[in-house]
Order: structure tokens, then C-alpha cells, then sequence
């Protein structure tokens, strides 16, 4: 008996299930070496007779793997594209590309488009060189402004020692521990933009993928968006990100925590307790180390800046890239080292805000003490804190105490 050469050696024939956007479904078998663009002609005489009349036909459709949701290549194999049997396909017609705008449409738009234009700096200095001036010197303005921030984050390194040793002396300590600890170690999808989680979902990136995307660019739908399609074929692009890891250690050390506090009788005893909860409060801070923005990193070490200056301009100006290149180009006041460093305690300022009853209800609330803690590492967060029903009214007073003082 005589059989042809090539179905000796013919290929693995696959079954794979076919459907298409209006419905229809059926079986194709192909050998695993067959092309993605002859793939694609067979299902195309199958469910549009007569359409390969056309050469565009096969062009203006492409084939997606179900699964992967991965758009095959037409000058690829079968096998080469990691296709399995009965795997499920999807043939659909490609979106045809909007149609060019016609000149009329054109020379209107680019009207519309000037008699909208901002006014340039010449036309506004004629249009108001008969006003009055007024000396407004905005270098003051700019700077006091500076100087509020640095004043607000040594304000909030005095009082989470304040609220601390309140909390260490407190006869529920351990549930209040636990109740913080319970916070900061809560999953951290609570704190992702809703918003701008669902612009990513609808697009068609995976929740998972879209939750790191934001978290890796500062809630950011457009850096996001470009961060999702940079990294769609990297293999680690489902890794978690670091920190994000089930937090044993921490649930350890509270639960240590409150075999320490609940156990010792004596002053001693109880003295070693409360070293201890200040000790894992410690370890709460570091929990929330600062994440430098990877892209300002990039650009401002391009320019010649070490790495290590560059986190530190990062961290001192809140992430913003433009203010940390002039910190680096500048006197590279305050130092990083200025950030560590609380208020000056017997200041009339910071007598005010503890006197505040407020305040003093605040600082003996575990949330008050997590949101002073974020709002030191994560200043881009403060906004979320100020509109929180619990912590939002003690940064108001704190925020108003310190403009009442200022202005005297």
C-alpha cells in the first residue's frame, strides 16, 4: 500500500472551537502547523460564503484566543502561537478606521480653536497697564506656603508622639493596638480610586492589573493606562507589588503585643508594656516607607543627579517632580533630615492645638494616630484624611489653629 509523504509526517491535528460575534459556532481541525491567516480563511468560507472574492476580507478580520484574550498573528503557526486542542477562538471583524475630516471641517475647527486661545503675555500687560498695582510679592506667598508644609509635618511628628504615649497609657491599650494595627494591615483595594479603577476595567484590563497600575502611578488613569499596555507581556506583571504579602509577622507581634500588655501586674511590668507597644508603633511607621515616583526617578537622574539625592528631593518636595529638581538645583532646604524632626513643644502653636478639645478627643482615636502616620510618608493622601468623618475635623482645627497664629 502506498501512502504520500506527507501524511507520514503530517502534523498534529487540533480541534478548536470557532465562534464569531453574531453567534455562530462549529469545529475546525487543522494540523498544529497550519498559519493563523489560512486558519482564518477557513473560517471565514464557513461562516461568510463568497467573502475571500474580496482580498481585504481576510485583512479586515483577526482571530483572538479566548483564554489569553491574545491576538493571533497571521504569519505565525498554530503550534507557534501555543494553541492547544479545543481551544475556543473568536473571529471578529476589525473596527474600520474614522474617516478623515474634510477641509471645511478642518479650517472651522482651527478658527474655533483661536478664538479660544489664551490671550499671551503682551496682550495681557496692554490690557492692563491703566489698573492700579499692588505690591504682592509672591516669593513671600510661595514661601510661606513652603513653610506651612514644613511646619504641618513637624507638627505631626510631635503629635504622634503625643498620641502614642496616650495610647500606651490608656487602660484598653491592647484593643486599641489591635484596632490600629487592624487598620493599617486591612487589604489596601479599600483605598484605591473607584473611579478610576472602573475606567481600567471597562477598557478591558484585569482588576488585579489595573489595582497595581494605580497603586504604581499615584492614581493616575493615564499613566496607568500607559503602564498596563508597557508591561501586558511581562511575566511579572501579576507579581504582587512589595508589602502587599500576607502580614504574619504583624499579627505575631500583636498578638505578642497583648500577651505583654495583659500579663505583667507590677509597675515594672507594666512599664515594659507600654515600651513595647511604642516599639511596635515604631514598627507601624516603617510600614509606611515612601515610594519615590519611578518615573521622576528616571528623569531626574537623567539630568545627572545621584539616585540617592533624587529619592531624598523626592521625599522632601511630596513626589512632585519639578519642585524636587529645583530642591536639587537650590539650597536643599529642608534637608531630609528636617523631616524627622518634631515642633518645638513648649511653642505657643503647638500649646494651642493640644488645648484644642478636638484635638485632645482625636489624638486618643487609633485612626487619628494611622492618618497622622500616612499623611508623614503619603502627603499626596492628606485630601482623603481631611474628608473623613473621624480624622477630617482635627486637621481642620489644626489647619485653623496654625492661620490664626500666623496672622499675629
Amino acid at each position: 500500500m502506498f501512502v504520500q509523504e506527507e501524511k507520514i509526517f503530517a502534523g498534529k491535528v487540533l480541534r478548536l472551537h470557532v465562534c464569531t460575534m453574531e453567534g455562530a459556532e462549529w469545529l475546525e481541525e487543522v494540523p498544529e502547523d497550519t498559519t493563523v491567516e489560512k486558519l482564518k480563511e477557513r473560517c471565514l468560507k464557513h461562516c461568510v460564503p463568497g467573502s475571500l472574492e474580496d482580498p481585504k476580507t481576510v485583512t479586515h478580520h483577526k482571530l483572538i484566543h479566548a483564554t489569553s484574550e491574545k491576538v493571533l498573528t497571521d504569519t505565525k503557526t498554530v503550534l507557534e502561537e501555543n494553541i492547544q486542542d479545543r481551544d475556543v477562538l473568536l473571529l471578529i471583524k476589525k473596527r474600520a478606521p474614522p474617516p478623515l475630516p474634510k477641509m471645511a471641517d478642518v479650517s472651522a475647527e482651527e478658527k474655533r480653536k483661536q478664538e479660544q486661545k489664551a490671550p499671551d503675555k503682551d496682550a495681557i500687560l496692554k490690557a492692563t497697564a491703566n489698573l492700579p498695582s499692588r505690591n504682592v510679592d509672591r516669593t513671600v506667598a510661595h514661601h510661606n506656603m513652603r513653610d506651612f508644609q514644613t511646619e504641618l509635618r513637624k507638627i505631626l511628628v510631635s503629635l504622634i508622639e503625643v498620641a502614642q504615649k496616650l495610647l500606651a497609657l490608656n487602660p484598653d491599650a491592647v484593643e486599641l493596638f489591635k484596632k490600629a494595627n487592624a487598620m493599617l494591615d486591612e487589604d489596601e483595594e479599600d483605598r484605591v480610586d473607584e473611579i478610576a479603577l472602573r475606567q481600567l476595567t471597562e477598557m478591558g484590563f484585569p482588576e488585579s492589573r489595573a489595582v497595581k497600575a494605580l497603586r504604581l502611578n499615584h492614581m493616575s488613569v493615564t499613566q496607568a493606562m500607559e503602564w498596563l499596555i508597557e508591561h501586558a507581556d511581562d511575566p511579572a506583571v501579576d507579581a504582587p507589588l512589595p508589602g502587599q504579602a500576607p502580614s504574619e509577622a504583624a499579627a505575631e507581634a500583636g498578638a505578642a503585643s497583648a500577651e505583654a500588655t495583659a500579663g505583667p501586674s507590677s509597675e515594672a511590668g507594666e512599664e515594659e508594656a507600654k515600651d513595647e507597644l511604642t516599639e511596635i508603633f515604631k514598627k507601624i511607621r516603617r510600614k509606611r516607607e515612601f515610594r519615590p515616583d519611578p518615573r521622576a526617578v528616571i528623569a531626574l537622574m537623567e539630568m545627572g543627579f545621584d539616585e540617592k539625592e533624587v529619592v531624598d528631593a523626592l521625599r522632601v518636595n511630596n513626589n512632585q517632580q519639578n519642585a524636587a529638581c529645583e530642591w536639587l538645583l537650590g539650597d536643599r532646604k529642608p534637608s531630609p533630615e528636617d523631616l524627622d524632626k518634631g515642633i518645638d513643644t513648649n511653642s505657643p502653636l503647638f500649646q494651642a492645638i493640644l488645648e484644642n478639645p478636638v484635638v485632645q478627643l482625636g489624638l486618643t482615636n487609633p485612626k487619628t494616630l494611622l492618618a497622622f502616620e500616612d499623611m508623614l510618608e503619603n502627603p499626596l493622601n492628606s485630601t482623603q484624611w481631611m474628608n473623613d468623618p473621624e480624622t477630617g475635623p482635627v486637621m481642620l482645627q489644626i489647619s485653623r489653629i496654625f492661620q490664626t497664629l500666623n496672622r499675629t
